[in-house]
């Protein structure tokens, strides 16, 4: 071995001209230009406290990913690494750790293209790039046209022959095999993704007797039915988390009936035969917002996040074009005004008449992404232009776009949220837009929207946008009630066991429901909520609990009360609650659409793995839905089925 290192240095000497002091300054400062670029541009990944540490071999060899990756600093400092990669063959010989694949070095003649003439730029080959190397070794080719401007390489040994004519760097008998390191730290692997979604355990059988209330927040958010689309159709199932039922029940719209009078909403109850567990029943409630004849004037801040995160095609590109699309919806008498956030925020357009399009979609159109992501910067200059924009009779809110990646200033959710409370006083409204994959912090973003009195949507296309930013426009943007709360009240003489379907993440306490202090949903104009319970009738041999030995005895009695239903609101602004009652009864009439509601909350079961399906499966759930299509103008309920099928495809 030890002649063969011999012959590899005789052949870099021969190889490697004098160096030239004055060629040899110049390619590092223009080296350490591009490195101070580079970190301006906020490429580095974030501080986390968990972070595995990293020995030598990793560190290069992200070191090498990171160069590869960037562009900018290939002409100066690629031949730098190839050196570093020589000198580094003792030091990974000797690396203690499992063995696994070989690295191999070889060289070739052809020179890659980088944008300027005489750089080196490793490429990254498959393994049949060489005939020596073995099949199971990965093969670096590196060019060889800056290397004579590089200072002699330290000294190394090598089996290598002489060097081939022309100036070639580097010219091997056969390719040098490195020790690889362990799998996992393989140069080529991308990182983990760092996608975040709220924890919560699906709701479990509750005991009539032992706790009959049940009480939750609102929720018009649609974001989980958009990622699981998102996921189904780059060809996996989404993570559990990522399945909230009431958000993919509520993206589909119901034939509610309409509210009257001056009343902001109505709620509908009707009550069915359960599809998924023989003996159960279902009480499906509907909340049906009214729709103003006109809407008030808008003062919309978008607050656009233009971190190096957001750098890629299905994230600032989308956003940019999804807020074209709403520009198109908006009116002399509304403003526009742009606040960005990266690194540090600063507000990239003054208040705007949002009929001046050309200059608002300029602004938008020279947003360009890098730096790291100052989310509590962004919101709070939002805020503040906000209220500079606010007049009476008017409507502020904040539109916030992001993946969600918030890593300077306030990062916490928990943080975040005292921080948006102590805001949402003002009256502006906060809405949240999530853009990409990878690293959408979709728990951070829920927490904003619930805790802004605004609603949260995930773009994942251009039609995405179209449906939330054009079609629900309205319902997106003027509220018609604030801190709507649920409570139902189930009869233990009726029904033995309930369950609610979905809504983890806005569950409350009973005392909240009467405490105007506690915040809630909002509904916008025209916005509907669907709220679904499965029931256990007294009786029923479908009962999955036992009545309790010592336990109060349930008096069984002839009454048609299933349970009592009371909602709570405030007028928008409003510091006190109204509240609205009324009776569940048996025999209470399915509300319309209520088949394809639960075939959709059945779907989002099958998805979390739920163990209350009965013999409830994929096939009868794509049966359930076709049956109840019903009017499906823009194929929402189609899509439904084509994602069903999917999901069961990629369940076996």
């Amino acid at each position: 071995m030890s002649d063969d290192l011999d012959d590899l240095k005789r052949a870099l000497d021969a190889a490697t001209p004098a160096p030239d002091p004055d060629k040899r300054a110049e390619n590092i400062a223009l080296a350490m230009k591009n490195f101070d670029a580079l970190q301006g541009n906020g490429v580095a990944a974030r501080h986390t406290s968990d972070r595995p540490k990293e020995g030598p071999v990793k560190g290069v060899m992200k070191m090498l990913t990171k160069t590869l990756s960037s562009r900018g600093v290939l002409t100066a400092t690629t031949a730098l690494v190839a050196v570093a990669m020589v000198a580094l063959i003792p030091v990974l010989q000797d690396m203690p750790g499992p063995k696994g694949p070989g690295l191999t070095v070889t060289e070739s003649d052809a020179v890659h293209e980088t944008g300027s003439k005489g750089a080196l730029e490793p490429v990254i080959l498959p393994d049949a790039a060489t005939e020596e190397a073995p099949e199971d070794e990965a093969v670096i080719v590196f060019d060889d046209a800056a290397a004579s401007n590089i200072a002699p390489a330290p000294s190394v040994q090598s089996r290598a022959a002489a060097p081939a004519a022309g100036g070639a760097f580097m010219k091997a008998e056969g390719p040098i095999t490195l020790p690889a390191p362990p799998p996992s730290d393989s140069i080529i692997a991308p990182e983990a993704d760092t996608e975040a979604f709220p924890q919560a355990e699906a709701n479990p059988i509750k005991v009539t007797a032992e706790d009959p209330v049940s009480t939750f927040s609102i929720d018009v958010d649609t974001a989980s039915w958009s990622i699981i689309r998102n996921s189904l159709t780059a060809g996996y199932l989404p993570p559990k988390e990522a399945v909230r039922i009431e958000e993919m029940v509520n993206y589909f719209p119901y034939d509610y009936p309409a509210p009257e009078g001056d009343a902001p909403f109505r709620a509908s109850v009707g009550v069915s035969d359960s599809p998924w567990r023989a003996g159960t029943q279902i009480v499906h409630i509907g909340l049906q917002g009214a729709l103003p004849a006109t809407r008030p004037a808008m003062n919309l801040v978008f607050l656009i996040d233009t971190s190096g995160s957001m750098d890629q095609p299905n994230k600032l590109p989308l956003l940019k074009q999804s807020f074209r699309l709403m520009l198109g919806q908006l009116g002399a008498e509304d403003s526009v005004s742009i606040v960005t956030y990266a690194g540090s925020a600063g507000r990239v357009l003054d208040p705007t008449p949002a009929t001046e399009r050309d200059t608002i979609l300029a602004a938008l159109d020279n947003l360009q992404a890098g730096g790291g992501t100052a989310g509590q910067a962004g919101l709070q200059q939002a805020y503040d232009t906000a209220k500079e924009m606010t007049e009476d009779g008017e409507v502020s809110r904040v539109i916030l776009a992001t993946d969600g990646d918030f890593n300077i200033g306030i990062s916490d959710p928990d943080a975040l949220k005292d921080f948006i409370a102590t805001q949402r006083d003002s009256g502006t409204y906060l809405s949240v837009l999530g853009f990409g994959r990878g690293n959408l912090d979709d728990a951070t973003m829920q927490a904003l929207a619930q805790t802004g009195n605004g609603m949260a949507a995930y773009i994942d296309t251009l039609s995405e946008a179209q449906k939330v930013l054009v079609d629900q426009l309205t319902g997106a943007l003027v509220p018609i009630a604030d801190d709507v709360k649920i409570q139902v009240e189930f009869n233990p003489s009726t029904v033995a066991e309930y369950r609610l379907i979905g809504y983890e993440t806005r569950a409350l306490r009973r005392e909240d429901f009467n405490n105007d202090k506690v915040d809630a949903g909002e509904i916008g104009a025209g916005h509907q909520v669907t709220a679904i319970y499965e029931i256990t009738p007294v009786g029923s041999d479908a009962r999955m609990t036992d009545p309790l030995r010592y336990g109060a005895q349930t008096v069984t009695s002839d009454s048609t009360e299933l349970g009592f239903l009371r909602l709570r609101y405030k007028a928008p602004g409003a510091d006190d609650s109204q509240l609205i009652e009324t009776p569940i009864t048996k025999g209470t009439a399915p509300l319309p659409d209520a088949d394809f509601a639960l075939a959709v909350a059945g779907f989002g079961q099958l998805l979390q793995g739920s163990d209350l399906l009965g013999n409830f499966g994929y096939d009868e759930a794509i049966a359930l839905a076709q049956s109840a299509r019903g009017d499906d103008p823009y194929g929402y309920r189609q899509e439904a089925v084509t994602l069903m099928r999917l999901a069961q495809s990629l369940s076996k």
